[in-house]
This record gives C-alpha cells, structure tokens and sequence, in this order.
C-alpha cells in the first residue's frame, strides 16, 4: 500500500501542475496535452507514453484497493470491542476517512476518466479540445463543488497516507523525522488541494486567461 500510495502522490503532483498550464492560456494547455501524447517519441508510439502510464496506474490502484480491503478486514476481524471514543476518537476519525474517503475516491476518479478522457460524461457541452472540456466544466459551479469536495477527499487522504507511508518504510527513525514526516504530509495535502483547486475557482470567476 505504501509504495503504490507514494507512485499515486507523484502522478497526482504532475498532474497538478499540469492542470496550471491552463493560466499559459487555451493555446498553451492543448499544446501541453498534445505534448503529453508524443512523449518519447520516437522509440514510443503515438500516445505509448499516456499508455504505459496508464497501465501502470492501473495496477498501482488494483494493488492499493487490494491492499486497503485486505486491512480493512483484517483490522475488523482483530477488533473484538469498540475503541473508548475518548482514547482513539482521533485515530478512528483518520481510520474511517481514510477508508470510506478512498471509496470516494475511487469513485470519482471513474467520475472524473467518463469526464476529461473519455468524455462520456459531458457538462456544459461537447468539446474535442482538452482546453474547451476545462474550462466549460468549470463554468458550472456544480462541477467546481465536485471537484471541491473531491480535492478535500484527496487531500486528507494524503495528509494521512504519506504519514503511515513513512512510517510503514521505515522513515520515522527519530523524533525529528517524524515531525518532518508529519511537516511533508501536511505540506504535500495542502499544495495538492490549494493547487488543483486554482484553475477551477479561477475560471468560474472569469480569471483566467
């Protein structure tokens, strides 16, 4: 769980950065998009880097969801009486956000490939352009409330997930490192909700370009 979660948080930061391309202007995040399907070339085909990404991610999320069910039910199995609220209400809150908030997610990441990449799932209008499907989404403000509740999901996810990520490989060999572990998490939740939310705020406003 911990290395699939750890090749998730970096795909999540490229894309991240990816989605602010859009402040370049349209011209800028369609070339971006095209860009992303020569990647490689020519020892790759067309769009054979978007593939093995894909490929790769798939499998990343199969293992993950594998391995968040297989605890799930091993820590149900191994708890024979309720936590005292008193004692672990913290640890249950991070528990159960942390399951049911990836179940969540789960779901909105099918939302989101019917959406952006298959376009199956259109707002605002059809539109062949990565550019135009952006930004007529986000010109809903249902959609950007999607996204929003979905981005806070992420990033508390996150915030957790990279904590018991260095913990289980290993990383918290002192005090030190563990407040640095618990400073990264933080850090990494927050620039992924404040990051991705930008662009959709921004164009519901009318702010970008």
């Amino acid at each position: 769980m911990a290395i699939t979660g750890l090749i998730f948080v970096g795909f999540i930061l490229a894309h991240m950065y990816g989605n602010l391309m859009i402040f370049g202007g349209q011209a800028a995040f369609d070339e971006y998009a095209h860009h992303l399907r020569e990647l490689g070339a020519p020892m790759l085909p067309e769009s054979g880097f978007l593939w093995l990404m894909r490929i790769t991610l798939i499998v990343a999320l199969v293992l993950h969801a594998y391995a968040a069910f297989t605890l799930w039910a091993r820590a149900g199995r191994a708890r024979h009486q309720r936590y005292a609220v008193t004692k672990q209400g913290y640890g249950q809150f991070y528990a159960k956000a942390m399951r049911w908030g990836g179940v969540a997610l789960l779901l909105f990441v099918v939302f989101h490939i019917l959406h952006f990449t298959t376009n199956t799932i259109q707002i605002n209008g059809d539109f062949a352009a990565p550019s135009d499907r952006l930004v007529s989404s986000f010109e809903v403000w249902w959609a950007v409330l999607i996204y929003l509740l979905a981005v806070l999901a992420l990033g508390l996810h996150l915030r957790h997930g990279i904590h018991g990520a260095a913990m289980t490989l290993g990383l918290n060999t002192s005090l030190t490192a563990q407040r640095r572990i618990h400073q990264v998490a933080i850090a990494v939740a927050v620039v992924t909700v404040v990051g991705f939310m930008v662009p959709p705020f921004a164009i519901l406003l009318g702010l970008t370009p």
